[in-house]
């Protein structure tokens, strides 16, 4: 019975159907399913723990940024993955940044693959910190609220990648592993997208959720969010296999792994600057 459903788990990934409905030029995809349910749950968590502790943040005033932060968050991430990944192939095929066709043969449709988690980071940060300015509303305040809420969302991200059929970890003979089909050599690889959905969603969530209650200084649900997130993919990138046109950086370390180093240095010293603020909560 058990090596049944390890047989089972194993290969899962083969009867996935990363498209949900093809047509002649379109075709809807899981990934893009989840991406949006994504923002949908991030959005009711917001707006349950806005009104449950009754925020001084208007209602309209979520709405507006949640518009201009999903635009952020997605234009953030693609130009992280051209400048962070794949900078020499877009630098030779310009148009392929935003336009998910191909112009070396005709015209091919072939979809707008590679956003990166750390430029959408970026561009969700600088959103919020115009938006804070334009609208005099407290950056820390919606920052720790927002910070908060995107890890079960990121959650749904995650199982996207899964879903994908992409973004998979390294070979193993753990009984955990799964053999993906896109996989050009077949073997048994570390599902390393369900890793980084239960730990830089689940249990980050669970620890930002003590935080926001055993800590009211300003700023703080935020500062370890970027520090917990940091470390968590430090380590989980060790089982996820390396973008194929980058390899390993600096010999051992992913860019991942790197980008993560500067998050994590990036939270510790943010935690310092608002422990000695120490501008709380009333």
């Amino acid at each position: 019975m058990i090596e049944k459903i390890v047989f089972f788990w194993q290969h899962l990934p083969q009867y996935i159907n990363p498209v949900i409905l093809r047509g002649n030029f379109f075709q809807i995809r899981w990934y893009g399913i989840m991406y949006t349910l994504s923002f949908l749950f991030t959005y009711r968590m917001i707006l349950y723990r806005l009104n449950k502790e009754k925020i001084p943040i208007a209602r309209s005033l979520i709405d507006d940024y949640f518009f201009w932060m999903i635009l952020a968050v997605i234009l953030g991430a693609r130009l992280g993955y051209v400048f962070f990944y794949n900078f020499s192939y877009y630098l030779e095929n310009p148009l392929e940044i935003f336009l998910p066709f191909d112009f070396k043969q005709g015209i091919r449709f072939i979809g707008i693959s590679g956003m990166s988690y750390h430029g959408g980071l970026l561009g969700l940060i600088l959103g919020t910190l115009f938006f804070c300015y334009k609208n005099r509303i407290d950056f820390w305040r919606l920052a720790d609220l927002v910070a908060w809420a995107v890890p079960l969302g990121y959650t749904f991200g995650r199982i996207g990648n899964f879903l994908n059929l992409e973004l998979y970890g390294r070979p193993t003979n753990f009984f955990l592993g799964m053999y993906f089909p896109t996989d050009p050599l077949r073997q048994l690889r570390h599902p390393s997208q369900l890793y980084e959905a239960f730990f830089e969603g689940i249990v980050l969530f669970l620890l930002l959720s003590f935080v926001s209650k055993k800590i009211k200084i300003k700023g703080m649900s935020f500062c370890f969010y970027i520090l917990g997130y940091g470390i968590l993919r430090f380590m989980i990138e060790y089982f996820r296999q390396p973008d194929i046109q980058l390899g390993f950086v600096l010999r051992y370390f992913t860019m991942g792994q790197l980008l993560c180093s500067f998050m994590v240095l990036a939270g510790i010293l943010l935690l310092i600057f608002r422990y000695r603020r120490k501008e709380f909560y009333v």
